[in-house]
């Protein structure tokens, strides 16, 4: 098939198509839910200090909650730099929404409710991260050595660094061993993950005891599409997260931000009890349509392969 001049969109119309149809789908059933759609800027004066999340309208959406807005939805476009290939684009389509008084499996059912309005009648499973760690790598991700996980990803993958942070080496481990195996017939949430990689959720202790984070991923065909949080109300503990990120992105050699206060103040002024969610869309797109890439669901991405 010819490929269509630089200026025509890059994806065919039959798939752009399909994506307003799965828009209006997401946007009634909020609308039937009682969600407030909302508008928050994407230019703002500080970011997330996580050195391995992207921009995201969290901070806006929780100062909204915290005034008293009460479950929210949006779709932004939010940004990552210097990412491009089949499942990246710098410029993408996030679907985040917030319910008040929400706990995470609550919360998961709804995430596979809106998976299934594009994906169709699939099945739905869910696995801790722990047990995947044992089946697929052999190693307990909560209590093994950092040594321990970067002679496993060597023995692996040969990676281009020798020295790395525990949560570096888990990462790589994740989405090389693992991630691959998710979601292969049906929609698979990954639970409990160590309490280094909770972000902006709470912690808690799992079945075995262990101290977890209250987060979720669901993944789909090996594809990761939304990740969750039982979100965190301290606002002391968020500040010493973020500085904890802050130490870490100076150790990676990454460009110092600064701490959002506001964000701070809001929830510091009460933040009501709360489970959030963000689900990339255009790779909701992607799989819906059975497409190989993001090009082929994005009217003009970035750059063309």
């Amino acid at each position: 098939m010819a490929r269509p001049p630089a200026w025509q969109a890059s994806a065919p119309l039959a798939n752009l198509r399909r994506r307003a149809e799965i828009v209006a789908r997401i946007r009634c059933h909020f609308a039937a839910e009682g969600l407030l759609e909302v508008d928050t800027p994407q230019l703002c004066p500080a970011t997330v200090t996580d050195p391995h999340l992207q921009t995201s309208p969290e901070y806006a959406m929780k100062r909204l909650l915290a005034g008293g807005s009460g479950s929210i939805w949006q779709i932004a476009h939010v940004f990552r730099g210097n990412e491009s290939g089949r499942r990246h684009n710098p410029e993408f389509s996030m679907l985040e929404w917030y319910r008040v008084g929400c706990t995470p499996e609550q919360l998961m059912a709804e995430v596979a409710t809106i998976a299934r309005l594009a994906l169709g009648d699939v099945g739905c499973v869910s696995h801790r991260y722990r047990d995947l760690f044992r089946q697929h790598v052999g190693l307990d991700p909560l209590t093994c050595s950092t040594e321990a996980l970067r002679q496993a990803a060597q023995a692996r993958f040969d990676p281009a660094f020798d020295d790395a942070d525990r949560d570096t080496w888990l990462e790589l481990l994740m989405s090389q061993a693992i991630e691959p195996h998710l979601g292969r017939d049906e929609l698979c949430f990954v639970i409990d993950y160590p309490p280094s990689q909770a972000a902006l959720a709470r912690l808690r202790s799992d079945r075995d005891g262990q101290p977890v984070a209250a987060r979720f991923e669901l993944y789909f065909r090996g594809v990761e599409l939304a990740n969750g949080y039982h979100e965190l109300l301290d606002a002391g503990e968020q500040r010493r997260r973020f500085a904890a990120d802050l130490q870490r992105r100076s150790e990676l050699g990454l460009p110092a931000v600064p701490i959002d206060e506001e964000f701070l103040a809001a929830i510091d002024s009460g933040l009501p009890d709360c489970s959030g969610v963000a689900l990339g869309l255009d790779r909701l797109v992607m799989l819906a349509v059975d497409a190989s890439s993001l090009q082929e669901v994005l009217s003009f991405p970035c750059r063309r392969g």
